[in-house]
């Protein structure tokens, strides 16, 4: 029977979202960038397992250990699994970075067909999921999203109480799950992260794509990473680029900046009209996983604080289970409409709420929305505590501890 690592820190979160679908026939994806902790959530997935069933039969396959470096298709993939099954138990299925094993989709399918099977895989492609795994299984497969840790869980991880300091340290080095082992320090934290940065790119991005313009994709990840939280289409980036000298068509740097998004570099963030109920065809806001990858491609500097601010609430809304769109009501723009099982929320992002016209102006943008969901200002100071005409005020400690539950408004 396979060893894994003794878990030292858990992430609930996640295995609660994915207990209900346990022992089911229905197989169970987790995706997300390398090195966000999804081979520590299959190992959290076994140890409960064990826990309920000492005898369990475990199939084990991790694409990243060279143990399983012959398998290469799903021939060698289905021909592996099938000759460790047990007929007369539950088979509890784990395949770690399944992406790197060609046409994986078909032995999964077949590998599907037996309710005996229980099956958990992951990887770091979400287009090669959702299209692969949605035509060969229909409705018989369900995707959880995995990300960087929360601010309550780098507290967790990191044994740090909840502080201005530790906020500080968070919104710098993001939530890599192996800083742990590493002190948090400035020049070593950024050469990890680095590393894992480069690995995405060049594993997940120039390999998988194909990509042979490697500077031009560097200039677009650096022109992102600078300009978070700005409307953007790729005829506007193509242009920008052109003004610095850098010739690519507005096609291409749509193509490469999907793969960035696939790859989970960033997220793309559309435009969404309040009134209308409609989404805009053009224009989109770039959001980065994880501020740490984010702040070794464009620095951590001062002036960079709203946006920095600004994309961790986007990056905690959609921990919190939200679908996020970038909000237009009229010639006014929300920064966040936020969408969950049926419900609405409007969040508006503010660095500080220093004078009344800061104040009326973040305030007002919701107040002119004319409908009774919640709407919240999430500020990076606390000098400014009360509500304003009904809008709740939150200081961006006490929102990036929350799971956002009705009980904030």
């Amino acid at each position: 029977m396979a060893k894994f690592p003794s878990i030292l820190n858990r992430r609930d979160t996640y295995i609660e979202r994915i207990k209900p679908f346990m022992n089911t026939p229905i197989v169970k994806v987790m995706i997300g960038h390398r090195r966000v902790g999804k081979s520590y959530i299959l190992y959290q997935l076994i140890e409960l397992i064990r826990n309920d069933d000492k005898d369990a039969n475990i199939v084990y396959i991790n694409k990243e250990d060279i143990e399983f470096i012959n398998i290469v298709s799903y021939v060698e993939l289905h021909d592996y699994i099938s000759q460790r099954l047990v007929n007369s138990k539950k088979n509890y299925i784990f395949i770690d970075e399944i992406q790197e094993i060609a046409d994986f989709k078909v032995a999964i399918r077949s590998l599907a067909l037996d309710d005996n099977n229980d099956i958990y895989v992951t990887g770091s492609n979400s287009k090669m999921f959702s299209s692969d795994l949605a035509n060969e299984l229909g409705g018989r497969y369900v995707e959880f999203r995995i990300y960087s840790l929360s601010y309550l869980e780098f507290l967790n991880f990191h044994k740090l109480p909840d502080s201005d300091i530790s906020l500080e340290k968070y919104f710098h080095f993001g939530g890599l799950p192996y800083l742990i082992h590493l002190p948090l320090e400035e020049a070593v934290v950024m050469e990890y992260i680095h590393s894992v940065y480069s690995t995405i790119v060049l594993r997940d991005v120039v390999e998988r794509k194909k990509i042979r313009n490697t500077a031009f994709l560097e200039q677009l990840v650096r022109f992102l990473a600078n300009n978070i939280g700005s409307l953007f289409s790729s005829n506007s980036i193509s242009d920008f680029l052109k003004s610095q000298q850098i010739k690519i068509s507005p096609n291409q740097v749509s193509e490469y900046a999907d793969s960035l998004a696939e790859a989970f570099v960033v997220n793309r963030v559309g435009r969404y009209d309040i009134i209308g109920k409609k989404l805009f065809e053009r224009g989109d806001k770039y959001y980065f996983e994880n501020m740490g990858i984010r702040n070794s491609v464009a620095g951590y500097k001062l002036q960079d604080r709203a946006k920095r601010l600004e994309n961790v609430v986007y990056n905690h809304l959609i921990f919190c289970g939200y679908d996020v769109k970038v909000g237009t009501l009229s010639t006014e723009e929300i920064d966040f409409v936020c969408t969950r099982s049926g419900e609405t929320l409007y969040v508006q992002v503010a660095v500080e709420l220093s004078t009344p016209e800061t104040i009326a102006r973040e305030f007002g943008n919701l107040l002119k929305i004319k409908d009774n969901y919640p709407k919240i200002v999430v500020s990076g100071v606390r000098s400014f505590e009360n509500s304003y005409e009904g809008v709740e005020h939150i200081f961006i400690r006490d929102f990036l501890s929350s799971t956002l539950t009705p009980k904030f408004f």
